[in-house]
């Protein structure tokens, strides 16, 4: 009988994926030594030319100390703006409601509460200012704006009803305002000395509006405050 010679193994040839990952292993490798090659260029360039290292430190120091300045003077002014922020009720009367909110927070940050904005929107549930203010007490402010002024629709029990449901056991308000450039009616005014809410009628926001006492100075019955304080 005859003996069949043993078959050859075919040499089996590295798969696509194996390919693929050489190629990839190649380009990382290729590209990793240029990437060295040019940093030891340009630190050889530098140490040859120290001198170009030294001005561009110089310029980035400069530039550094102006971008510093320009903030610390923009700081300035904006403490000095606040300060001196004023609104007459003609001013507030021509505002666009979100714009009366912006006005309401400003004039918050102007007395003090350096966490004040505005959150009103929709489903902000009765809460349009929040604020935090020197004394550690959380204020929260819903306000409504009349395009027409004390001519507009006052202010009514149900406003003050929306406020009272959400002020404190939402929002954790320790004073909860309604601000308003118009009219509030009677009933409103004795539900919320009732519930302890605390109304800012057109009177009230033109005596905040145009002149530099804190809001909680022109309020009765606020609450005391949360910590002492330098102001306390």
């Amino acid at each position: 009988m005859t003996r069949r010679r043993p078959a050859r193994r075919r040499s089996r040839r590295p798969g696509r994926r194996q390919r693929q990952r050489d190629a990839q292993l190649l380009v990382f490798a290729v590209v990793t030594a240029a990437g060295i090659g040019l940093v030891v260029m340009v630190v050889t360039w530098l140490l040859a030319h120290w001198w170009v290292l030294l001005a561009v430190l110089v310029l980035a120091g400069l530039a550094g100390a102006g971008w510093l300045y320009h903030r610390q003077q923009q700081a300035r002014w904006e403490a000095v703006r606040a300060q001196g922020l004023r609104y007459g009720l003609p001013q507030l009367d021509a505002l666009h409601h979100t714009r009366f909110e912006d006005a309401v927070r400003d004039l918050m940050h102007r007395d003090g509460c350096q966490d004040a904005q505005r959150v009103g929107g929709r489903g902000d549930l009765g809460a349009d200012v929040k604020a935090t203010d020197p004394y550690g007490r959380r204020w929260v402010i819903q306000c409504k704006h009349r395009r027409n002024g004390a001519h507009g629709s006052p202010v009514g029990t149900p406003d003050l009803q929306v406020l009272n449901g959400t002020a404190r056991q939402v929002h954790g308000a320790d004073v909860a305002v309604i601000v308003t450039n118009g009219r509030v009616t009677g009933p409103a005014v004795t539900f919320a000395k009732q519930q302890r809410l605390h109304v800012v009628d057109r009177q009230t926001l033109a005596a905040w509006a145009s002149g530099s006492r804190p809001l909680w100075e022109l309020l009765r019955a606020v609450p005391p405050p949360r910590r002492p304080t330098s102001l306390s």
